[in-house]
């Protein structure tokens, strides 16, 4: 398979559907980790692609360790792994010559609670390969060369009407639309929604050229840098896995020409390589840099997701994690009103969970790329990311102290054992769609009394009488704290949950009773 040339890869079948129960528009990294999630839960999900094949070119390449945690969960990290690596130093060119290096991406030691603690390169088209293989082992598709043209929607549902790669008309009921169509949404465009703040601003004036090229004679150790005297740069990018460099060409006050040609001659004119040296131009894309929040996330029964709902400068590595990451708090909630009779209400709490954080983090991704800095530490990493504030979160303990792991933070990674001396960790144990319910020590959880449907909720429990996992070297204890206590973990990973011992169970079952809308059960008196 030739590089940046992925076509084809799930074709038209010989009957469309007509209905579904969501809807996906854009094959990029949001809509088809969404279309993982809802395929593992499911739900009948359809991700139609306007290209006729997965996006091209590497774009975003830097995957941060709390997208790693997605990953895992979703069933993909190896195979990511297996196509990715670790960014190189930094060197700077001068006058034909190297005359310094400095790392970019700072690197931090892996802990027991966070073992994915470096951001790691990896192609978007690369990215995009493997999440639809994984897509596609889960009995999902993605239909190339098939445009979302227009929709309509009421209280039950969206009537969408597509256009297929030989240009026949379709129409398919879907019970919700996600729009993952990217920062020219056609959805967020129809819808009327706006763009907040400097959404329709440029960041700076001129533009970039963002190429996927082979060259012969400079070595492949570095992330080469040039800076230019009339201000911009050239960088070139080793890509992990691949025989190419990504080419960023920030050096144009118009759009500048994306022609093979035009890509050689421009890295010719900036560094000391000759146009010959660039021997193979593979992908070009011209970009300007821009920020944007979408003003509202959610119209009735269409949602906004990644870039057509907020749109990064490329500084951080953020738009494309934090993309990821909206997918995976939409999936598992989907999940619940589409197989667990949760009220539709449940999904309003995507847009205030997400259109804070996603604010936040243009916030970060804008300053970096007016500072001009370059260096990028774990503050970037989106492990801090939390829902404390979220309508869906209940921290009843009292007295904590400071730093102690609270109801909306992420929940962390510990190593520990079952009975039997088998390690496990706790990622191992939240793996998968469901809730985890981890009671610390010994309480008066009567699981009995939850009467939740397994494929909805697991029990774990750590200390106490009759314990499921043995916090063999206290990592557990260190991150989630000592107990008695219980914690209800959502399915993406955070805390929903955090009571105390005494009226464990009234606590869980009336947060549960939350999430599927159904009445609480009561415990034994």
């Amino acid at each position: 398979m030739e590089l940046n040339s992925v076509k084809g890869m799930s074709g038209q079948p010989d009957t469309l559907p007509t209905a579904v129960d969501v809807l996906i528009a854009g094959a990029g990294p949001t809509g088809l980790a969404l279309g993982i999630d809802l395929a593992r839960r499911g739900v009948r999900a359809l991700i139609v692609e306007r290209q006729d094949r997965l996006s091209p070119g590497a774009r975003g390449t830097g995957l941060q360790p709390r997208t790693q945690e997605v990953y895992e969960d979703l069933g993909v990290l190896d195979a990511i792994r297996a196509v990715g690596g670790d960014y190189p130093v930094t060197a700077r060119w001068e006058d034909g010559r190297i005359t310094g290096t400095e790392v970019m991406i700072e690197r931090v030691d892996p802990t027991p609670a966070a073992p994915h603690s470096n951001a790691m390169m990896v192609p978007q088209f690369r990215n995009v390969e493997v999440l639809h293989e994984r897509l596609t082992e889960l009995g999902g598709s993605v239909l190339l060369a098939t445009e979302l043209t227009d929709f309509t929607q009421d209280a039950d549902g969206v009537t969408a009407r597509l256009c297929t790669a030989d240009g026949t008309p379709h129409t398919v009921r879907a019970a919700y639309l996600v729009a993952a169509d990217g920062g020219r949404s056609t959805v967020r465009r129809a819808l009327g929604t706006g763009m907040s703040g400097p959404g329709r601003l440029e960041l700076e004036p001129g533009a970039a050229l963002l190429a996927d090229v082979r060259i012969s004679g400079l070595d492949r150790d570095h992330w080469h840098r040039w800076e230019l005297p009339q201000g911009g740069f050239i960088a070139l990018l080793p890509l992990a896995g691949t025989d190419l460099f990504q080419s960023m060409i920030a050096a144009f006050s118009e759009a500048p020409d994306p022609s093979p040609e035009a890509v050689r001659a421009a890295i010719a004119a900036h560094t000391h390589l000759t146009a010959e040296q660039v021997t193979d131009v593979v992908w070009t894309s011209v970009f300007r840099p821009k920020v944007g929040l979408a003003d509202t996330f959610r119209t009735g029964r269409v949602f906004l997701a990644g870039d057509a709902a907020h749109i990064h400068s490329p500084a951080g590595g953020q738009g494309l994690n934090t993309s990821v990451q909206d997918g995976y708090n939409l999936g598992w909630k989907l999940g619940l009103v589409l197989r667990h009779g949760a009220p539709d209400t449940l999904l309003d709490s995507y847009e205030a969970e997400r259109r804070p954080i996603a604010e936040r983090i243009l916030d970060t991704s804008t300053r970096l790329h007016r500072s001009r800095t370059l260096r990028r530490g774990r503050d970037l990493h989106q492990l801090d990311i939390g829902y404390p504030e979220s309508p869906l979160t209940r921290e009843l303990r009292t007295g904590l102290p400071e730093g102690a792991l609270r109801a909306g933070d992420r929940a962390p990674d510990a190593p520990c054992h079952t009975p039997d001396g088998k390690a496990v960790r706790l990622f191992d144990v939240y793996r998968g769609p469901h809730f985890t319910l981890l009671a610390l020590g010994d309480t008066d959880l009567d699981a009995t009394a939850l009467a939740a449907d397994p494929a909805l909720l697991r029990i774990v429990r750590a200390g106490g009488p009759d314990p499921d996992l043995i916090d063999t070297d206290g990592h557990l204890r260190a991150a989630y704290g000592d107990g008695p206590a219980v914690l209800l973990v959502r399915p993406d990973g955070y805390l929903a949950l955090a009571a105390p011992a005494a009226g464990a169970t009234t606590a869980v079952a009336d947060t549960l009773a939350a999430y599927t809308g159904t009445p609480a059960p009561q415990p034994a008196a």
